[in-house]
């Protein structure tokens, strides 16, 4: 080959590497602190919005893919409603598909374990169902709502707080939501207990101790508060007024 072009392909492969080099690697390389947290935390709310979606499904009795696809859905819907919003095309689902196998590999452990215990949907179990399912819905809100307001600052929305509420409230109930039309049951945030307030009020606690603190004293923050508020909603029956019909 002519020198020249040999000195080009070098130059080239110099180029791409350094490029590869300045790119930041997720998995294999180093991760800010920062970063690694909202992972873990982002992990953790896509494993129990899952679980929560596949037990909706297992106990309106679908079969292994419905129950996989309500708890994928839960999981990542309203991630996906916010990356629309934003302008993201494709949704970070698609371009990662890491979130929505977690999501799939839950599901189908939330129905093995519920098709070798079908006791789980029955009678007096259904208190323990119940709050497995307090659990995890309050564990994936409140994520969810401090991952929606932490992808609008990221996004360069900083100064904006009323859009970076509705995006962590979006992110928070949107997977629910669309769950709960996909199973046929009225949609959990218009008649169950505190649910969209308490994502709203943890959206904001986010972004003002955001602007004060940082990331990850936010993020703790404002997902401990929408998990006290949905915990101290059930525990005290709190609802929001309703019109009662005769």
């Amino acid at each position: 080959m002519h020198p020249v072009k040999n000195a080009q392909v070098g130059e080239n492969r110099l180029q791409i590497w350094d490029e590869k080099e300045q790119q930041p690697d997720m998995y294999g390389g180093e991760m800010d602190y920062q970063s690694l947290f909202t992972f873990i935390l982002e992990m953790a709310g896509t494993i129990a919005f899952a679980a929560s979606g596949a037990m909706v499904g297992a106990q309106r009795g679908m079969d292994i893919f419905g129950v996989c696809v309500l708890g994928v859905v839960t999981a990542v819907g309203g991630g996906a409603t916010r990356d629309i919003i934003l302008g993201i095309v494709p949704p970070g689902m698609f371009q990662d598909p890491l979130y929505t196998i977690v999501a799939t590999v839950t599901a189908c452990i939330v129905f093995a374990v519920m098709y070798w215990k079908q006791e789980l949907l029955e009678g007096g179990n259904r208190l323990v169902y119940d709050k497995i399912m307090l659990v995890m819905d309050s564990v994936g809100l409140g994520v969810f709502t401090v991952m929606g307001v932490d992808k609008g600052i990221t996004e360069g929305y900083m100064g904006r707080t009323f859009f970076l509420v509705f995006l962590g409230t979006v992110t928070g109930v949107g997977g629910g939501l669309i769950r709960d039309m996909m199973a046929g049951v009225p949609p959990y945030i218009f008649v169950r207990h505190i649910y969209a307030c308490a994502s709203i009020v943890g959206a904001v606690v986010c972004v003002w101790v955001y602007r004060l603190f940082g990331g990850v004293p936010a993020m703790v923050t404002g997902t401990v508060v929408v998990i006290l508020i949905r915990y101290l909603a059930a525990h005290y029956r709190w609802n929001l007024p309703r019109l009662r019909r005769e």
